[in-house]
């Protein structure tokens, strides 16, 4: 094995780089409207290209690296997130910049699922620690790409900021190319009828349902959050965004304690208290007509948010070591089809009922967490591992 220090640096680097994709397109929304003249059909036509664009990265990421490795496929994720960056920048014509949206998403994707998968396979005596820590780093460049153009863009334009981002991205891309990765788990042919059987594993599933309902909170409450706060609570646009900063940030803080939590308690243990947390601070803000505590809330949700991906995708990784990119394949699938059903549903229920009432997914779900939690808790422990 390679030096892990590096390898996991490596990966943070990575996991940071996608949460610039995964922020970027939604960041930018407004002046890529105003450029190409898009009404928000058009716009949101776009949001959903990166969205698939993601999906289908984080679909085939994982059985490729089971059987080549990591380095060629992050290689590969990075440099092509670095070309769809500065496409969406520069693009000349619409097609050109749905083109590019669609290839940093993939890009994007292969990078989120192959650096978890990663930091899985090199801690071995503490994956749910190791990928806790990997996750703040996605937060650092979820809350980066937003504070960085609300700070620069009265001096640059939207493109000259975008294409420096992307120019930033090459250092992890260097770093990749010149260290030493582990070697591939099945370099004598990819098991496709182990693979098989991880798709009618009902645990594996059970893990990905947790991670649908997980990410696609996640998403409502980021993508809904500022647009709550206006409608329902009167708040002005730049301090609700202010406020849905204080989302990824409770969500960031609470990773960072994660590793120091998991040594004194069992990991179910966490999650059922992370969830008991998320329903109060979701139950908070749909409660409240004050903006300053359902901000409060906001915050809240954060910190219940933080230990769901992590720790499941260390469960994953205990239980399918010999296919763990493989698996990871099929939750991050799971989950990503999620975060786009979660937070359409909110907009539907939303144009219907108003946010507030639309909001009640979030506890609803948290819900259905803790019973799935129960269930494979009861399930996977006495389970024989599936290799």
């Amino acid at each position: 094995m390679t030096n892990r220090r590096t390898l996991f640096a490596i990966a943070c680097l990575g996991l940071l780089t996608f949460g610039i994709v995964f922020t970027t397109l939604g960041a930018v929304l407004p002046e890529v409207t105003a450029r190409f003249g898009l009404d928000k059909t058009a716009a949101g036509s776009l949001l959903t290209l990166s969205t698939f664009g993601i999906v289908v990265g984080s679909l085939v990421f994982g059985p490729i690296v089971d059987r080549w490795g990591y380095k060629e496929m992050l290689i590969f994720g990075t440099a092509i997130v670095i070309a769809g960056l500065e496409g969406i920048a520069f693009a000349p014509s619409l097609l050109w910049l749905r083109t590019a949206a669609l290839v940093s998403g993939f890009g994007g994707g292969i990078i989120n699922g192959g650096t978890n998968a990663l930091v899985a396979d090199i801690s071995t005596d503490g994956r749910m620690a190791g990928l806790s820590k990997l996750a703040v780093y996605f937060g650092f460049g979820a809350v980066g790409v937003p504070l960085t153009l609300g700070t620069l863009l009265g001096n640059f334009s939207y493109a000259t900021i975008l294409a420096a981002i992307g120019a930033a991205s090459t250092i992890p891309l260097a770093a990749t190319a010149v260290t030493p990765f582990p070697a591939p788990k099945q370099a004598q042919g990819f098991p496709l009828a182990s693979a098989k059987r991880l798709l009618r594993d009902p645990v594996l599933l059970t893990f990905g349902l947790m991670l649908f309902l997980e990410s696609g909170m996640e998403v409502t409450v980021g993508g809904w959050t500022t647009t709550f706060f206006e409608e329902e609570l009167q708040t002005p646009d730049r301090r609700a965004l202010v406020y849905l900063a204080l989302f990824w940030l409770g969500m960031m803080l609470a990773r960072t304690t994660l590793g120091m939590t998991l040594r004194r308690f069992a990991p179910t243990r966490i999650l059922f208290g992370c969830i008991t947390i998320g329903v109060a601070g979701a139950l908070t803000v749909v409660s409240t007509h004050s903006a300053a505590v359902a901000a409060l809330g906001v915050f809240v949700i954060g910190i219940g948010f933080s230990a769901t991906f992590p720790l499941v995708l260390g469960l994953v990784a205990d239980r399918y070591t010999a296919l763990s990119g493989t698996a990871f394949s099929v939750v991050m699938v799971m989950a990503l089809t999620g975060g786009m059903t979660l937070p359409y549903l909110t907009g539907v229920l939303g144009a219907s009922y108003g946010l507030r009432v639309s909001f009640l997914i979030v506890p609803g779900a948290l819900v259905l967490l803790a019973i799935l939690l129960s269930v494979v808790s009861s399930r996977s422990s006495p389970a024989p591992a599936i290799t």
